[in-house]
C-alpha cells in the first residue's frame, strides 16, 4: 500500500470514531429528556383504505405525574376529541358476565382513549383518504416544557373484488365472460389459472379487463378458474377461485303433436327435455293462458314433465303448451289434446214382427268421434257386418254417420223373417275411446206350432191309473188350447173322468180310465191370431211284456253261465226295464225253490256260483212299468266239470301301438304296477297269480326273449303286483296266470314298455351300487340284442345273397 492509501485510511477511521462518539454522546443526552414515544413507531403509518387504525402515544419521563394535556391533532391541527359516553358499551356486567355485543350503532370515525400507564391512543374506526395526513401528540410536562411528536399516515386502496361471483355459469355453445372485476390504487395486474395452469390469450381465451372470454364454449370448459390480482407497489396479491360450470339450454326431446284422451277416463301424457341444469317444466293450456298445474283434476311433475288428469272432461279438449325452463334458457312447443267422447247408446227398442215378413230393429249412439253400430245375437261373439250378410242374404245392416253432430245409427234389417231370428240381440257402439253395448228384444209373431210333439211316443195307463196327457203349443202371440175328444169339446161333454188344467200355451188333460173306452185319441187344439194348429196324443193301456224271444248260452265255466237274451218287443214309450231268470238244478221239480237272478238291460248276463258237473233248469222273463212278464224260454243246460281257472285280464289299456301288437307304456322307467280283474275260479278256488315277465324284442315279426333274464313271481291274495329295478326305455313281455288245485289258466299276455331313464335315477341317499347294477344289466340287454341281429343277419345274407332284408324293430 502506498502512502497516499494509508492516509485515506486513516481518514476514515477517525471519521468513524467521531461518528460514533457523537451518536453516544446524543443518546446519553437524550435518555434523560422527556418526550413521548408514539407506537408502532414508524414514521409513516400506510394502511389500505376503509381499515381500523390505532396510534398509542406514550410519554417518555422521569415522572409521569408531571405530564398534563395529553392529546392529539388531526391532519388539520385539530383537536381529537375522546368518544363521547353515549358510545360507550361496557363489555361486562358488575358480575363479571360478559354482555351481548352492541351492533348498529354510528360511531365517530376517529377519537381517543385513554389507556393505562398514561396512554393515549387515537383511534380511526375506517380509514379514508380524506384522513392522510401528519398528525401530532402533545402534551405538557412540569408546567414548563412542551412535549410534542408525530406521525405521517398515509392511505392506499386494497384490492377489492367488486364483481367476481365464487360461481358462474356459461351456456353451451356460446360466447362468455368469466367475469372478475377488481379495484385497486394503485391499479393491479391480472392474471387467469385454470385447474391450477395460468391460462394465456388465444383463439380460446382472451383475458380482458373485467374478465376471462371463453369462445365456443363446451362443457369441456368446466373447472376451477382462479382470477389472481397483484400490486407491484403495495406488493399485494389476492386470489379469487371461481368454479365454473357449463350449462346447456333445455331442448324439447318429446312431446307428441296431437294427444288423445277419453272423456271420464284418467290420462297422462309426457313432455321431456334435456338441459343443464335439468329444466322444470311446466303446461299452459293456451286458451285460458292458465298454468294446468294449479287447476283441478290436473298434475304436473316438474322434473319428469309429466302430465296427469285424473278424469277427463270435454272441457280440456284445446291446445297445451309444454314449457322447459332452467337458468340457461327457456323453450316451448305446443300439442293438441283431442278428447275422446265415449260411446253412449241412447236409442234403442224392442221390436216385433210377423214371420215371414220384414222387421228392422234400430240403435242410435253419442260420441266423438261418431261411433261405429254394430249388432250381434244374442250368446254369439259373432258381429254382423255392414251390408248384406254373406251366409244370410235376408240380413242387411244399415249404418249412417253424423261427424258433425257426433251421432250415429244403426239399423239391423231382416226380411222373411223366421222364428230362428227371434231373441235377444245386442247393439255395439265402438269408437277410439270405448264401447258402450244395449239389449234388445226382437220377437217374431207366428201361428201354433206342434213340431216338437211330433214324435213323442203315447201316454200309457193301467189299473184305472190316471194318466196326464200334457200339450204344449209354441206360438206368438201365446196360443189358447181346446182339447177334444170324438170331435167334441172336452168342456161340453161334462165327464167327471176328463179334466183339463190349463188353457195355453201349455193345457194338461187328466184321465181317468176307468172303462176301456177311454183307452184313445185325443186333440189338442192351438188357436192365436195368426192361426190354428191341432195335435193328437194316443192314451193306450199298458200291459206286461210279452214272452222273451230267446236266452242263449254264450259262455260256460265249472261255475258260470253267460247268455244272450234277445227281449221281447217293446212299444215306444213303455221300455224293458230288467231281465229275470229262475233256475234250479234239474232233478229238483220244484220251481218254488229255484234261484232268482234281476239284469238290467245294459249289464252282462251272467249266473254265477254255480256248482260244476250239474244240469240246471232255467226259465227268463221281462219286466217293465206294469211288471213282471211271464217266464219262457225254459232251457236246460249243465256245467262243465272242475277245471283251470278262467284267463286273468290285465287292466290296462294300450297307449301306443306298434304294426304287430298294442303296447302298454309305463309312466316310470325302473318299476311297473301290473293290475288284473279276478277271473273264474272253474270250481276250485284261486290260490295263487304267477307273474313272468322277459325283456326282450320284436325282430320281423318275431319276438325275442332273452330268459336268462326273465324274473317269475307267484302273487298270493292280490290282483296288482309292483314290477321294480326295470331298464328304461326297453320292452318287457309280461304274461299273467291264474292258478287253482287243478292247474294254471291259459296265460294274459301284454307288452310293456318303460320311459327312458332318469339321469339321476337315485337320489343323494340312494345307492351307488344299485344305480351300477342297473346300467350293467341295461347293457348287457342292448349287447344281447345286438348279437341276435348280427347272427340272423349273417344268416340272411349266407341264403340269400343277392337279396336286402329290411328288418323290422322295436326301439330300446
Amino acid at each position: 500500500m502506498g502512502p497516499v492509501g494509508k492516509i485515506r485510511l486513516n481518514y476514515a477511521a477517525f471519521a468513524v470514531y467521531l461518528f460514533l462518539s457523537t451518536v453516544s454522546i446524543e443518546l446519553t443526552s437524550a435518555a434523560g429528556q422527556p418526550r413521548l414515544e408514539i407506537f408502532p413507531m414508524q414514521g409513516v403509518q400506510r394502511k389500505p383504505v376503509g381499515k381500523s387504525l390505532i396510534l398509542t402515544c406514550r410519554p417518555n419521563v422521569p415522572d409521569a405525574s408531571l405530564v398534563a394535556d395529553l392529546q392529539w391533532k388531526d391532519n388539520l391541527n385539530n383537536t381529537i376529541l375522546p368518544k363521547p359516553n353515549k358510545y360507550y358499551y361496557p363489555l361486562y356486567d358488575s358480575k363479571g358476565r360478559r354482555l351481548p355485543a352492541v351492533t348498529g350503532r354510528n360511531q365517530p370515525p376517529m377519537y381517543t382513549e385513554t389507556l393505562p400507564g398514561e396512554s393515549l391512543a387515537l383511534m380511526i374506526t375506517a380509514l379514508s383518504v380524506e384522513m392522510e395526513g401528519r398528525y401530532y401528540c402533545t402534551a405538557s410536562y412540569a408546567n414548563t416544557e412542551l412535549l410534542e411528536t408525530s406521525v405521517m399516515i398515509e392511505s392506499y386502496v386494497a384490492i377489492t373484488w367488486t364483481n367476481a361471483p365464487e360461481n358462474q355459469y356459461p351456456i353451451l355453445g356460446e360466447v362468455y365472460v368469466v367475469k372478475c372485476e377488481v379495484k385497486a390504487d394503485p391499479n393491479p395486474t391480472i392474471d387467469w389459472l385454470r385447474n391450477g395452469d395460468q391460462i394465456r390469450t388465444g383463439d380460446k381465451y382472451v383475458v380482458q379487463t373485467h374478465g376471462l372470454l371463453i369462445r365456443d364454449v363446451q362443457e369441456s370448459d368446466d373447472g376451477i378458474y382462479t382470477c389472481r390480482a397483484a400490486v407491484i407497489e403495495t406488493g399485494e396479491l389476492l386470489e379469487r377461485t371461481i368454479r365454473v360450470e357449463v350449462y346447456s339450454r333445455p331442448v324439447i326431446t318429446y312431446l307428441p303433436i296431437t294427444l288423445e284422451a277419453t272423456e271420464g277416463q284418467p290420462f297422462a301424457a309426457n313432455c321431456t327435455a334435456t338441459g343443464k341444469p335439468k329444466p322444470e317444466i311446466s303446461w299452459i293450456k293456451d286458451a285460458a293462458q292458465q298454468n294446468v298445474a294449479n287447476a283441478d283434476r290436473f298434475n304436473v311433475n316438474p322434473l319428469t314433465g309429466l302430465l296427469t288428469i285424473n278424469a277427463v272432461t270435454q272441457d280440456d279438449y284445446g291446445t297445451y303448451t309444454c314449457i322447459a325452463k332452467n337458468d340457461a334458457g327457456v323453450v316451448d312447443q305446443k300439442t293438441k289434446l283431442n278428447v275422446l267422447v265415449r260411446p253412449s247408446i241412447y236409442e234403442m227398442y224392442n221390436v216385433t214382427g210377423v214371420s215371414h215378413k220384414e222387421i228392422a230393429l234400430t240403435c242410435r249412439a253419442k260420441g266423438r268421434p261418431a261411433p261405429e253400430i254394430t249388432f250381434r245375437h244374442w250368446g254369439t261373439e259373432d258381429e254382423f257386418a255392414a251390408g248384406v250378410q254373406v251366409d244370410d242374404d235376408r240380413i242387411v245392416l244399415e249404418q249412417h254417420f253424423d261427424e258433425d253432430r257426433g251421432e250415429s245409427s244403426g239399423t239391423l234389417r231382416i226380411s222373411r223373417s223366421m222364428r230362428s231370428d227371434d231373441g235377444l240381440y245386442q247393439c255395439l257402439a265402438r269408437n277410439k275411446g270405448d264401447t258402450d253395448y244395449k239389449t234388445g228384444h226382437i220377437t217374431i209373431e207366428f201361428p201354433p206350432d206342434f213340431t216338437h210333439m211330433k214324435d213323442l211316443p203315447p201316454i200309457f195307463s193301467w189299473d184305472e191309473r190316471k194318466a196326464n196327457l200334457s200339450c204344449l203349443a209354441m206360438g206368438i202371440p201365446n196360443a189358447t188350447i181346446e182339447w177334444r175328444w170324438s170331435g167334441k169339446p172336452i168342456k161340453e161333454i161334462l165327464d167327471k173322468n176328463l179334466q183339463q188344467v190349463g188353457n195355453g200355451p201349455r193345457s194338461d188333460l187328466i184321465v181317468h180310465p176307468v172303462a176301456r173306452h177311454y183307452y184313445s185319441v185325443y186333440k189338442c187344439v192351438a188357436t192365436n191370431i195368426h192361426g190354428v194348429a191341432e195335435q193328437d196324443i194316443q192314451l193306450k193301456e199298458a200291459r206286461v211284456p210279452e214272452l222273451i224271444a230267446a236266452a242263449i248260452p254264450k259262455q260256460l265255466t265249472a261255475t258260470t253261465i253267460t247268455f244272450d237274451i234277445r227281449g221281447p218287443p217293446a212299444e215306444l214309450g213303455l221300455p224293458i226295464t230288467a231281465f229275470a231268470v229262475q233256475y234250479k238244478e234239474a232233478l229238483n221239480p220244484d220251481w218254488s225253490t229255484a234261484l232268482n237272478r234281476t239284469w238290467s238291460p245294459e249289464s252282462p248276463y251272467i249266473v254265477e256260483s254255480l256248482k260244476p258237473q250239474t244240469s240246471y233248469n232255467f226259465r227268463f222273463a221281462a219286466r217293465n212299468a206294469v211288471g213282471l212278464g211271464s217266464w219262457g224260454v225254459n232251457l236246460q243246460q249243465s256245467t262243465p266239470r272242475r277245471s283251470a281257472p278262467e284267463e286273468p285280464k290285465p287292466l290296462h289299456s294300450p297307449v301306443q301301438n306298434d304294426q304287430e301288437e298294442p303296447v302298454v307304456v309305463s309312466p316310470y322307467s325302473d318299476h311297473f304296477e301290473l293290475r288284473w280283474s279276478v277271473p273264474a275260479d272253474n270250481g276250485e278256488p284261486i290260490d295263487f297269480y304267477q307273474v313272468k315277465y322277459c325283456p326282450g324284442v320284436k325282430m320281423a315279426g318275431t319276438w325275442h326273449e332273452l330268459e336268462n333274464q326273465c324274473v317269475s313271481v307267484d302273487v298270493v291274495e292280490s290282483t296288482a303286483y309292483e314290477m321294480s329295478h326295470l331298464s328304461g326305455n326297453t320292452y318287457y313281455r309280461i304274461e299273467l296266470r291264474a292258478h287253482n288245485v287243478i292247474g294254471f289258466s291259459s296265460p294274459a299276455s301284454i307288452i310293456m314298455k318303460t320311459t327312458r331313464d332318469n339321469p339321476y335315477p337315485y337320489s343323494a341317499a340312494g345307492s351307488l351300487k344299485d344305480y351300477t347294477k342297473h346300467h350293467q344289466q341295461r347293457l348287457f340287454i342292448l349287447n344281447t340284442f345286438v348279437l341276435i341281429i348280427t347272427v340272423r343277419r349273417m344268416s340272411s345274407l349266407q341264403l340269400q345273397p343277392q337279396r336286402q332284408q329290411q328288418q323290422s324293430f322295436m326301439g330300446l
